[in-house]
C-alpha cells in the first residue's frame, strides 16, 4: 500500500472523543497508549491543558521538542477533526505517516492527491472520519474548504486549528510566506474554535507580529527553553572551505546523515558534485533543480542511512528526521533566526550532533550587498541590517556561543562546555594600533579598494595594481609585515563585523570608513580582536560512533537485526524508517531486552497501535 493511500483511509482504530475539556490523566493516557511516552516534557502538559479546555495559544519549543504533540493530542481529545495549516508536503506526509503507525485517523489535503482523492477526502472529513487533517495555507483559504470548514464548524465537528512554522507570518523572518498572513480569516470566521500557533524560532520582533497578524491577543504564550544541549557549536575562519568542510565529515561524521547549507544554487551543485567525487554520498536539492529529482533525493534522504543533502535553504523546514547528525554552513546565513532554524535540524534524537560553519570576510561582504541592492524599503533593510550585525556577533563571539545565541532569544544561560570558544577559549589581544593602521590605509588609497589591495599595500607588495595606482608611495605602504596576510584577513573581517568599516557596494566591495572609525584612530577607543584561528579539531568534538558498537556485544547484535526488520517493515509501508520505531527506541529494547508483551509496552515510543502491530515481531527478534 502506498503513503497516499494510507494517507486518504482513515484508520480502523480512531479514539472516541467528547465535546469540551478533558482531565489532564486522559491527557496522559493518550500519550502513553497512543505515542508510547511515560511523560510529557517541559511545558507540553500545561499546553495540552489549555488547548483542551478550548484555550488559544503561541508556542516556541525547539526543534525536536515535541511541538507536534501539543495539538495532535488536544486533537484528540477534543470532539470533531484537528485542522493542521503546514506549509511543505513533505512535512505533511511524513506527519500523516507517523500517526497512521500510531493508530491515529490522519490524512492530508494537497496537491499530490488526484481530484478523485481529494473529493473522497473531503467525504470522509464530512463524515467525521478523521481526528487531524494537514493542509497548505493556500488551500485552507480558498472557499471551496472554508465551505468545508463551515459545515465541520456548524456540527460542531472542528476540534482546532493548529498553525504550524507560525514564523512563517512575519515578513521580517527568513521564511515568509505571503499567505500565512491571510491566516486571520480563522479568528475572524471562527471565533470560537481554539488555535494554537507554533514555531521553533521568532525573536522578540517575530513574535509581535505572529501575535498581531493572526489575531493572537488574547492567547496565552509558552516559552520553552531554546537550548539544544547535544548541538555543539563550532564557526571556524575559512581558509578553503570545501577542504575544511571534506575534513571535518571524514573526521568526524563518517556515514552519518547531514546537511550542508550553500547560499546558491551553483554552489550546491558545485559541492555535492565535489563530494561526491570525494566518496561520499551527497545529493544537492535546491528550487532549481525538477520536482521529479528534488523528490526523490528528499526521500533517500529520508529512507537511506548516510545521505548527505547539500542545499539552499529550500530543503529542511519541516524535516522530521531524527538521526541528522550534523548540520554544515559553506555560507553564512541572513540571520540568528536562519542559523538557529537550519542548525535545529540536527539531533532532533537527543543524541550528540554538531553544527559547522566556515565563515569569511567574503560572507560578509556579499549579505551587505544583497541588503543594499534590494528592493524593499528602508526600514526592511534596517531591520535586515541589524539581523546580520546580531549574527555576526555570535560568529565573531569571544565567550560561549551558547549564551550569545540563547540570548538573542532573550533566555539567559551560563557557559555551555559544548562550543568551540568553551573548549578552545580564543586568544584576544589589544588591536587598536593594527586597526589604526588597517584604517589610515583604507583612507590614505581613496576608500576605493577592497581587503585584498589594501593587504598588499601593508605588506608591502609590489602587485601590479599596487603599482599601477600608485600606492608604493602611500605612508602605509609596508608598514604592516608584522601580521601575515592570513592575519590581516581576520583583522578587516573583524572591523567590517564590529562596525567600524563599511562595505562600499557601490564602490564594488570596497571598505570605507565609518562613524565609529574616528574614535579608533584617535585613540579615544580600544580596540580587541581576536587571533586567527589555526587550523586544528576541536577538542572533545561530538563524533558519533556507531550504536552497536557503543551497545556493544549481545546489544549490538539485537540493535543491527532491529535496525534490518524497522528497514523492511518501512519499505513495505512506503514510510521512513523513524516512522516505525526511533533509533532511540530501538536502542532502548536492545539494551533492555524486553521478554514480554507488558515489559515491551514500557518502552519509550511503543504505543498501543504499535504494541499491537509489531510486539510479537519484536520480541520474537529479541529472543533470537
Amino acid at each position: 500500500m502506498t503513503s497516499t493511500s494510507r494517507a486518504t483511509s482513515p484508520s480502523r482504530s480512531r479514539l472516541n472523543k467528547t465535546a469540551g475539556a478533558v482531565a489532564a490523566p486522559d491527557a496522559r493516557a493518550v500519550l502513553k497508549n497512543v505515542f508510547g511516552y511515560a511523560s510529557f516534557r517541559g511545558p507540553q502538559a500545561a499546553i495540552v491543558e489549555h488547548v483542551s479546555g478550548g484555550g488559544d495559544c503561541l508556542v516556541l519549543m525547539p526543534t525536536g521538542g515535541g511541538k507536534s504533540l501539543c495539538y495532535q493530542i488536544p486533537a484528540l481529545l477534543r470532539a470533531g477533526t484537528g485542522i493542521v495549516v503546514s506549509p511543505l508536503i513533505a512535512l505533511m506526509q511524513d506527519q500523516v505517516a507517523a500517526l497512521t503507525e500510531a493508530g491515529v485517523s490522519a490524512t492530508f489535503l494537497n496537491s499530490t492527491l488526484s481530484s478523485e482523492d481529494a473529493v473522497a477526502v473531503e467525504r470522509a472529513l464530512l463524515a467525521g472520519e478523521f481526528d487531524l487533517l494537514y493542509v497548505a495555507p493556500e488551500r485552507l483559504t480558498t472557499p471551496r474548504f472554508l465551505q468545508l470548514l463551515e459545515k465541520l464548524h456548524a456540527s460542531g465537528q472542528l476540534a482546532l486549528f493548529a498553525i504550524d512554522e507560525a514564523h512563517c507570518v512575519s515578513q521580517w523572518g527568513h521564511d515568509f510566506r505571503p499567505e500565512y498572513i491571510q491566516l486571520s480569516i480563522l479568528h475572524e470566521r471562527f471565533p470560537g474554535v481554539p488555535r494554537i500557533a507554533l514555531t521553533a524560532t521568532a525573536d522578540a520582533q517575530t513574535r509581535e507580529e505572529i501575535i498581531a497578524r493572526l489575531g493572537l491577543d488574547d492567547a496565552r504564550t509558552f516559552v520553552a527553553s531554546f537550548d539544544r544541549p547535544n548541538i555543539r557549536y563550532r564557526i571556524v575562519e575559512k581558509a578553503n572551505a570545501k577542504t575544511q568542510l571534506l575534513t571535518f565529515l571524514r573526521g568526524e561524521h563518517a556515514h552519518d546523515a547531514g546537511i550542508v547549507y550553500c547560499l546558491s544554487r551553483r554552489k550546491v551543485d558545485e559541492t555535492a558534485a565535489w563530494l561526491a567525487g570525494e566518496g561520499l554520498n551527497a545529493l544537492p536539492y535546491h528550487a532549481g533543480l525538477e520536482t521529479g529529482v528534488r523528490s526523490r533525493h528528499q526521500a533517500r534522504f529520508l529512507r537511506e542511512d548516510g545521505i548527505i543533502m547539500v542545499a539552499t535553504i529550500a530543503f529542511g523546514m519541516g524535516i522530521d528526521k531524527p538521526d541528522v547528525r550534523f548540520v554544515a554552513h559553506l555560507d553564512l546565513p541572513k540571520s540568528v533566526e536562519g542559523y538557529y532554524q537550519e542548525t535545529g535540524r540536527a539531533g532532533r534524537d537527543g543524541a550528540a550532533a554538531d553544527a559547522w560553519m566556515a565563515y569569511g570576510l567574503a560572507d560578509v561582504v556579499n549579505h551587505r550587498r544583497m541588503i543594499d541592492a534590494s528592493e524593499a524599503d528602508d526600514r526592511f533593510k534596517r531591520v535586515a541590517s541589524a539581523k546580520l550585525d546580531a549574527l555576526l556577533g555570535l560568529c565573531e563571539a569571544t565567550t560561549c556561543r551558547r549564551i550569545r545565541l540563547l540570548g538573542y532569544f532573550g533566555e539567559a544561560s551560563v557557559e555551555c562546555g559544548n562550543c568551540d570558544i568553551c573548549l578552545e577559549p580564543p586568544k584576544v589581544w589589544d588591536g587598536t594600533v593594527v586597526a589604526q593602521k588597517a584604517l589610515s590605509c583604507a583612507f590614505r588609497s581613496g576608500q576605493r579598494f577592497g581587503a585584498g589591495h589594501l593587504i598588499d599595500v601593508l605588506l608591502g607588495n609590489e602587485t601590479s595594481r599596487v603599482l599601477q595606482w600608485g600606492h608604493r608611495e602611500l605612508s602605509t605602504f609596508g608598514i604592516g609585515k608584522e601580521l601575515d596576510k592570513k592575519q590581516w584577513q581576520a583583522v578587516y573581517r573583524q572591523l567590517v563585523a564590529q562596525g567600524v568599516m563599511a562595505v562600499d557596494h557601490a564602490g564594488f566591495g570596497a571598505l570605507k570608513l565609518t562613524e565609529s572609525s574616528r574614535e579608533v584612530l584617535t585613540g579615544g577607543r580600544t580596540l580587541y580582536l581576536r587571533e586567527a584561528q589555526e587550523s586544528r579539531r576541536v577538542r572533545g568534538a561530538a563524533k558519533s560512533a556507531a550504536v552497536s558498537t557503543a551497545l556493544g556485544g549481545a546489544a549490538g547484535e539485537r540493535w543491527e537485526r532491529l535496525r534490518t526488520w524497522r528497514a523492511t517493515v518501512a519499505k513495505e509501508h512506503g514510510v521512513p524508517a523513524y516512522v516505525v520505531f526511533h533509533d532511540a527506541t530501538l536502542a532502548e529494547l536492545a539494551r533492555e531486552c524486553p521478554a514480554t508483551l507488558d515489559a515491551l509496552s514500557r518502552i519509550s515510543g511503543v504505543g498501543a497501535s504499535k504494541l499491537e502491530r509489531y510486539g510479537a515481531d519484536v520480541l520474537a527478534l529479541l529472543r533470537e
